[in-house]
């Protein structure tokens, strides 16, 4: 294929520019963003114990930072639950300059840590995993919409149902304008209309006036300092690290694209400090928003991004008091759509459930139910991955033989030798009993142990093979160990001899 013959790259900005059709969805994708952006800002902020003012803030400044320094194109970041949930206790003891010094930390480290290749790491967690992390996430989408559905009036459940008909029904006719964006307007229009007197975006907190600022933290610059706030931007960082590739790998999959790791780690450390720098309380991937962006609205760039934080500045500093008018059911209709397209329903369909190991399927549910009990996806992943490692440890330390070959006298072989055949992947949860699996005292004087199909992973097998010598060495029997392949022989010469104690 010429290089004239590639298609465009559909998730370029030059395309997007270039595409009047590409750029009115991504425009109107980041408008859908945006709205979708600010009731959540607000609710994060007031579990953090900050002003509203410091999670809308914090949402602008890290959607437009990493749509320009990101490695996952058409991906939100944003203020946070989980962030919040981790830096809450910075300012309920210390206050908002602490807050903001741990936010700037917390994103040098995620750029120091990128630049060690933590992204790497992402490699090591498993499908079951990701497929608990998506459905863990539909859930709590789906819980957080709740408080806006109990003790409300009557006319908010027919407005739900009639914002989620039209997203259901409208994508049917055209795709022409995102139908979030239609059902929040018409929804909007009607509460207006009619003077429903139903909750809206007003009542869940006070709208800034004015733009954000640069500013430095009044805090002293000592080592004092740096113990007090170092542990939490360590776990803010972590935090938002797990989540933000998480969410970068779960795009890569919808849009069937991949993207830089290494870079989105940087880039999520770079937003946190510009956000922080700027009296934001920092962020993290947003993965409801980013589902609504990639997956409801069809975005694909960085230009839908960009515009979600341009827009959220623009409508509630420049438009506050109508976007105060949008009511809650609106949006509550489209994270409830949200939280429904990003469950993985073929996972937990009985015909999969039955087909999958069982394993497979407690690292799931593990997954799923830390994350929904702690309202924290990166307790869940981590988890449901020490759940798969210890589940794939138990499930290959099964298929470690070891059998007694009965060739005595043959001519290759003395009459007093007998050899052990040895298969498997040996480490510490395999080679454990290796040593039990000896007659020590009924073999012959020469013992043969052929490891051809056999494989030495860690020391704890160099000391079972050790031991099993020295058990036949103690009965005036020698051990000849064969067929060690070149990495595993390897490592039984370098600790062979070198791992007993001292007593």
């Amino acid at each position: 294929m010429s290089i004239t013959d590639r298609p465009a790259d559909d998730s370029s900005v030059l395309a997007a520019l270039r595409s009047p059709r590409r750029l009115r969805t991504e425009v109107l994708a980041g408008l859908v963003v945006a709205l979708a952006l600010i009731p959540e800002a607000i609710s994060f902020s007031i579990i953090a114990g900050v002003d509203p003012r410091v999670g809308l803030f914090a949402s602008f400044t890290m959607a437009v930072t990493i749509s320009i320094v990101g490695g996952r194109r058409a991906m939100i970041s944003a203020a946070t639950g989980a962030i919040a949930l981790v830096i809450a206790p910075v300012v309920k003891e210390y206050g908002l300059d602490y807050l903001i010094a741990t936010v700037i930390l917390a994103g040098v480290l995620q750029i120091v840590l990128s630049a060690v290749g933590v992204a790497r790491l992402m490699r090591f967690i498993p499908r079951s995993v990701m497929v608990g992390f998506v459905n863990a996430l539909a859930i709590l989408i789906f819980t957080a919409q709740l408080p806006h559905l109990l003790g409300v009036p009557w006319l908010v459940y027919p407005m739900v149902v009639i914002g989620i008909a039209i997203m259901v029904f409208l994508p049917k006719l055209s795709t022409v304008v995102p139908a979030p964006l239609v059902a929040i307007v018409l929804l909007t229009a009607g509460t207006v209309v009619f003077s429903l007197n139903v909750p809206d975006v007003g009542d869940e907190g006070a709208l800034p006036s004015t733009l954000p600022t640069w500013l430095i933290p009044d805090v002293p610059f000592t080592f004092d300092t740096l113990t007090i706030i170092g542990p939490y931007a360590l776990a803010m960082a972590l935090v938002g690290l797990l989540e933000s590739l998480m969410t970068a790998k779960l795009v890569d999959d919808i849009t069937d694209t991949h993207s830089d790791k290494t870079r989105e780690g940087w880039g999520q450390g770079v937003a946190n400090v510009v956000t922080g720098f700027f009296g934001g309380m920092g962020g993290c991937a947003m993965i409801g928003q980013t589902m609504i962006n990639v997956k409801s609205s069809g975005a694909r760039t960085r230009i839908s991004t960009f515009l979600a934080g341009a827009f959220l500045l623009g409508l509630v500093v420049g438009l506050g008091d109508i976007v105060a008018l949008i009511p809650m059911a609106a949006l509550v209709a489209v994270m409830i759509m949200v939280s429904v397209g990003t469950m993985d329903w073929h996972a937990i369909a009985p015909k999969t459930l039955k087909r999958m190991p069982a394993a497979e399927t407690t690292v799931m549910l593990v997954t799923v139910a830390l994350t929904v009990a702690t309202h924290n996806l990166a307790y869940g992943v981590i988890a449901g991955v020490l759940t798969a490692m210890v589940a794939f440890a138990h499930r290959v330390a099964h298929f470690t033989t070891v059998e007694a070959i009965s060739r005595l006298g043959s001519e290759h072989e003395p009459i007093d030798t007998c050899t052990y055949k040895v298969r498997g992947e040996l480490f510490f949860a395999s080679s454990n009993d290796l040593v039990y699996q000896f007659d020590y005292t009924g073999d012959p004087a020469n013992v043969v142990i052929d490891m051809s199909d056999a494989h030495i992973w860690d020391a704890s097998t160099v000391a079972a093979l050790d031991a099993i010598t020295t058990k036949y060495a103690a009965k005036n029997k020698e051990v000849t160990i064969i067929g060690l392949n070149e990495a595993s022989e390897a490592r039984h010469a370098l600790l062979s001899g070198h791992l007993a104690g001292g007593h």
